[in-house]
């Protein structure tokens, strides 16, 4: 069975990346349930449309990994389920 997610979650991290320069936002919910916000293309001003991509479900590796580095360093997960975590674009190698 699924599990309900509250829609002010999904608002939280979509509004948190279109008020950014990043590629994704994540929202840790609990140690197995995340919120992700991703841009298909990245933004530009004259592109008349922007596509963005919202995923619900568990966490892929590099997520998990994150999920236990702050229980190993913090001993409280819920520290880090407060924030929105963001993912930048790559640099353009010159």
């Amino acid at each position: 069975m699924k599990k309900e997610i509250d829609a002010k979650h999904i608002a939280t991290v979509c509004a948190a990346l279109m008020s950014s320069d990043a590629k994704s936002a994540v929202k840790y919910l609990d140690d197995k349930t995340i919120v992700r916000a991703t841009w298909h293309n990245k933004p530009m001003s004259r592109n008349r449309s922007e596509t963005m991509v919202v995923t619900i479900g568990a966490p892929n590796y590099r997520e998990r990994a994150t999920i236990a580095r702050y229980k190993r360093d913090y001993h409280n997960p819920w520290v880090m389920m407060e924030d929105v975590f963001f993912k930048q674009w790559p640099k353009k190698a010159k």
